[in-house]
């Protein structure tokens, strides 16, 4: 249900009608949370699989498997990245519900470049923000794009150093494909490098998603970071 209020704000002496919109569902924000989530799980038990920096105290008996559990934890957070990253995939290329179809037709703005001059000059403080098709500006399109790009790359490689640990079950159905994309990288060593640039590449976007986000909330006034949490954005009335 749309709500109507009015703006505290006034331009040229009159109110300014706002309209209370649905922007995300409940289910895109819980696979966005799922998905943040993850990603810092994934980040710090990935740099200790990498640089073990803490040590289990001495034992004469095999109890202390710290960088085992490390590793399973791992490992069940990655594949609930790899089923958070496919719905959502597939959701952006099907989904119905308007959420996703707004999506979709951002990327109108993609291809239009009097927007994007619209939009680089909002950023630097030269221009209004432009009138947009869809819920994402072309920049913040750009980042989400490379954002799953390398989410699809972490997930290959991923695979590939899982199938040469795990050679049963998941890790021994899916080997045969992780010795092909092995080979189409050079090499295990080439993977565990890609894995880790792609990681350090990630979290770059991340930090740049953060920065648009918070800029976009503090300059347009419109609730668009709240909607993340609530669903709900604010829109003048036009």
């Amino acid at each position: 249900m749309q709500k109507e209020h009015e703006e505290n704000a006034h331009h040229h002496g009159e109110a300014v009608e706002v309209i209370e919109v649905k922007e995300f569902t409940s289910a895109y924000r819980w696979q966005h949370w799922v998905r943040a989530l993850s990603i810092v799980i994934l980040t710090i038990t990935g740099f200790y699989i990498a640089y073990p920096f803490i040590d289990p105290s001495s034992n004469a008996e095999p109890t202390n498997f710290l960088y085992a559990n490390i590793r399973a934890i791992h490992l069940v957070f990655g594949f609930l990245m790899i089923a958070v990253v496919v719905i959502k995939t597939y959701l952006f290329l099907f989904g119905k519900e308007t959420t996703y179809r707004s999506e979709l037709l951002s990327l109108k703005n993609l291809i239009s470049p009097k927007i994007w001059i619209q939009q680089l000059g909002y950023y630097m403080f030269l221009s209004k923000h432009p009138p947009l098709k869809g819920v994402y500006n072309p920049l913040q399109f750009m980042a989400y794009f490379g954002m799953y790009m390398l989410f699809f790359l972490l997930i290959i490689t991923g695979i590939v150093l899982h199938v040469h640990v795990y050679h049963e079950g998941l890790g021994g159905l899916l080997y045969g494909m992780g010795r092909w994309f092995e080979a189409l990288m050079g090499g295990l060593a080439n993977v565990r490098e890609i894995h880790h640039i792609s990681m350090w590449a990630l979290l770059i976007i991340i930090v740049v998603h953060i920065y648009m986000a918070i800029f976009n909330s503090v300059f347009a006034k419109n609730g668009s970071m709240d909607a993340i949490f609530s669903g709900m954005k604010w829109n003048k009335k036009h």
